[in-house]
């Protein structure tokens, strides 16, 4: 295994990437069985940044990171779904008609949630669903929400999640304080666990 060094009675341990012993500063000796083993420290601070690298917490519903918006019961040209996961504050998506109002978002894998930020305008009441399952079925009900307006303001709903494994977010606007109802952003703050199988 690189960076593990083996002590044996008729040779000089060595790092497979550092060389002798020596040249491990400050390497750790432990005691295994009749032999030394040696930790180099270089490796395990390596290991270390890529444990982190892989659990980083990133935005799931950015198109960049792979999310996409797979169904909307609406679509206006000049506002599509797809500002919704686009990164840009400035874009958004519109309803087009009465209510309820519904958008699926796909991580195309299977993810661990643990916030999610909503940027919208005119929402009354939002419905989240989840599903775990490697197609858009099999939703369970997740969150729901009433939301406050302000004129002339975002809503900018912040939600701790519990719970929050999936592969795919149904949001569904069951009601607003107007005719129509803009959605800026969807954010979800967590963690790639697989792809689906």
């Amino acid at each position: 295994m690189s960076g593990i060094l083996k002590n044996a009675k008729d040779s000089t341990p060595e790092c497979t990437t550092c060389g002798p012993v020596g040249m491990c500063i400050s390497s750790t000796a432990f005691p295994v069985a009749a032999s030394v083993y040696f930790v180099c420290p270089r490796i395990t601070r390596a290991r270390r940044r890529v444990k982190q690298f892989k659990m980083r917490k990133v935005d799931l519903c950015l198109s960049s990171e792979g999310a996409e918006v797979i169904l909307a019961t609406s679509s206006d040209e000049k506002h599509p779904p797809e500002n919704m996961i686009d990164g840009n504050p400035e874009t958004f998506w519109t309803t087009t008609g009465m209510f309820p109002q519904e958008f699926i978002i796909c991580f195309h894998k299977h993810v661990k949630i643990e916030k999610l930020v909503i940027r919208s305008y005119f929402v009354r009441t939002l419905r989240i669903e989840k599903s775990a399952s490697n197609e858009p079925v099999d939703f369970e009900q997740w969150i729901e929400r009433d939301l406050v307006h302000t004129e002339g303001q975002l809503q900018n709903e912040e939600i701790m999640a519990h719970d929050g494994h999936a592969t795919y977010l149904r949001f569904i606007i069951t009601s607003a304080f107007d005719h129509f109802a803009a959605v800026y952003s969807i954010s979800a703050e967590g963690t790639a666990v697989s792809s689906p199988s």
